[in-house]
């Protein structure tokens, strides 16, 4: 007679009789074998990073053209070049750009914000020279034909109009606003009244200002001879010139530690807690330890702050604490979203779990669980080509290349459980945080008073 089956559920799986069943240990992390990489800068001075990755017969493209503006009018004709950017040409039309791209497996989009316009997309390795084609007659020719661009005006200002009323856009620009004050990097989004105002002729002064190769970053990872596919691109972009540099993004005011700042919402029956504190850019040599104690902190689900306001108490469905790159250097970020009852609470605890993690060092286990989590993270995040791909364009950014990425699993590994607690201790001070709270000011001033630290309206 067969014995009946008896189903376990995962966390009986994950016990014995002894306890909860030990973890292996993190295996030693050596640095990975090099790809065949080329890294080099071209005549009209476009820095280009080749990449062999033969995972599968593609090639990832990532173009970061530096585009700060001064202007106030800037962020509203940044958005809508990047928008139509790829709509046409002096060569082809619309339906053209996309039909030749199509027919090599491929595609191409662009993106803008404060600091750069970003051009990315792929196609199969036998199509890369119609792939950077296309590239090239974008960056050298697109037209912005005023039907489109009056298409992609109205579709604009709706779509700005819309994300201008949900909360969390809300508290993304009262932060920049709070940290930054009127530094461009602020201006994320352009009003929807600035984008209606943008004529076609503007978009076109701007991309022949703006759209500049000298400072910009290629990435091309993929099933590719780098040399081959390096001098493909410089064939291609020959025509692309300028004898000025691309314009890149002042550095940022220091954020200081200070009280929350309360923007109120009327009617809201949530809140959004956004806390910011400054951080070091990964070229620091205190970013391993502090990488590790932010995660201890908040910045996975097995963190402290994620068991305190979400598993234990409840007030939020999601925490997180993650770093933000900036111009020149780097902040740290606190995100949850309450209801409005518990809003002073989760305010409470979350300042409690910064302040003890100056207090109550992270431990060994912690230290040891944040560890795994961001070298098996970082592996997996690179893993693929786009993937890859991405990480390196973020890396050029800010002056780094791919020797950071191979090395970094063992700096990870060499990082002591002292120096992660020298680095919460450092950089965790409560003094050293401030914020914003969005939120109905009628129901959130009195318990927020009470809590003290906040500048209500």
């Amino acid at each position: 007679m067969t014995a009946p089956v008896t189903h376990r559920t995962a966390d009986e799986i994950g016990r014995t009789t002894q306890g909860p069943r030990p973890l292996p240990p993190l295996g030693e992390q050596r640095a990975a074998a090099d790809p065949l990489t080329l890294d080099t800068v071209l005549p009209n001075g476009l820095r280009v990073l080749a990449v062999h990755r033969p995972a599968v017969p593609m090639v990832e493209l990532r173009l970061r053209i530096p585009f700060a503006g001064e202007e106030a009018t800037h962020s509203a004709r940044a958005e809508l070049l990047s928008t139509t950017v790829l709509t046409g040409t002096r060569r082809r039309g619309r339906v053209q750009v996309d039909t030749d791209l199509a027919r090599v497996g491929g595609e191409l989009d662009a993106v803008v914000d404060p600091e750069r316009l970003s051009i990315g997309g792929s196609a199969l390795v036998e199509g890369m020279d119609v792939l950077f084609d296309v590239l090239a007659d974008v960056l050298t020719g697109a037209t912005y034909p005023d039907d489109e661009v009056r298409r992609e005006r109205e579709r604009l200002v709706e779509r700005i109009a819309v994300a201008r009323s949900q909360p969390r856009v809300i508290a993304r620009e009262a932060l920049q606003r709070h940290r930054y004050g009127d530094h461009p990097f602020t201006r994320e989004m352009p009003g929807a009244e600035e984008v209606a105002r943008v004529t076609a002729e503007e978009v076109r002064e701007l991309h022949a200002r703006a759209v500049l190769p000298r400072g910009s970053v290629l990435v091309l990872v993929g099933d590719i001879d780098p040399q081959r596919a390096v001098d493909s691109v410089a064939a291609a972009l020959h025509g692309w010139t300028a004898d000025r540099s691309a314009v890149e993004l002042p550095p940022l005011p220091e954020v200081p530690g200070g009280d929350l700042l309360l923007v109120h919402r009327p009617g809201a029956v949530q809140s959004q807690i956004r806390l910011s504190a400054p951080y070091v850019p990964r070229t620091d040599p205190a970013y391993p330890a502090l990488q590790l104690a932010n995660l201890v902190f908040g910045g996975y689900f097995s963190s402290r702050l994620v068991e305190n306001i979400r598993e234990d108490k409840g007030y939020t469905y999601s925490a997180q604490s993650y770093p933000e790159f900036t111009p020149g250097g780097a902040t740290v970020l606190v995100d949850a979203d309450t209801a409005s009852e518990a809003t002073a609470p989760a305010v409470l605890e979350t300042r409690y779990e910064i302040a003890r993690m100056t207090v109550v060092p992270p431990t060994e286990s912690e230290v040891d669980s944040a560890r795994r989590y961001a070298v098996g993270g970082l592996l997996t995040s690179t893993a693929s080509q786009a993937g890859l791909a991405s990480m390196l364009a973020a890396l050029a950014g800010l002056g780094l290349g791919p020797e950071w990425l191979r090395e970094h699993p063992g700096r990870l590994q060499r990082v002591t459980v002292d120096e992660v607690a020298e680095a919460a201790l450092r950089f965790f001070t409560p003094d050293r945080w401030t914020g914003v709270l969005v939120g109905d000011a009628d129901r959130l001033a009195r318990p927020l008073g009470a809590l003290g630290g906040v500048r209500l309206p």
